[in-house]
């Protein structure tokens, strides 16, 4: 990148920022400016006549992009999800009331399996299954090894398991 786009850039940066602002980026704003100057720090450009409105003109351009990933993503999870809805339109997805009793009867299972297993288990697993925490957290917070904590969702996984197959 030449050091006069460079300079350019710098010095209307909080005037892009309005820019962008202005033109609907909303919180958007600093990620787009900041896609910016990714974009024309990397391209390699030859002399550009007019520097600030090449750098307005990207700046719509990543915002016009970013508008139609969005509205592209959204369309596609939209009919992903009335692809997978077993549902018909004007009939209720609602489980049967039968799935909901044999749902209800395998957490039963899964939850008694886990409890069987001990506090510290119990709690390694809901930390990280749950609450998302990695395994080092976890051994910190429990005043235990890594190792523990991997042998102990070793247990879990492996009680879970049989319980789901107790099932069957």
């Amino acid at each position: 990148m030449s050091d006069g786009l460079q300079a350019i850039f710098l010095a209307n940066q909080p005037a892009l920022l309005r820019f962008l602002t202005a033109r609907g980026a909303g919180a958007d704003a600093e990620d787009l400016l900041q896609e910016l100057w990714l974009k024309i720090s990397t391209a390699a450009t030859g002399p550009v006549a007019n520097p600030l409105s090449y750098l307005y003109r990207a700046a719509e351009n990543l915002m016009r992009d970013r508008y139609r990933a969005t509205r592209q993503a959204t369309l596609r999870d939209i009919a992903w999800d009335e692809s997978q809805s077993p549902a018909l339109p004007g009939v209720s997805d609602t489980p049967a009331g039968e799935r909901v009793l044999i749902a209800r009867e395998e957490l039963a299972r899964v939850e008694a399996a886990l409890e069987a297993l001990g506090e510290r288990t119990r709690e390694a697993f809901r930390l990280h299954r749950i609450e998302g925490l990695a395994q080092r957290a976890i051994a910190a917070q429990l005043g235990v090894s890594i190792s523990t904590i991997e042998s102990d969702m070793r247990r879990a996984y492996r009680a879970i398991l049989e319980a789901r197959e107790d099932r069957e």
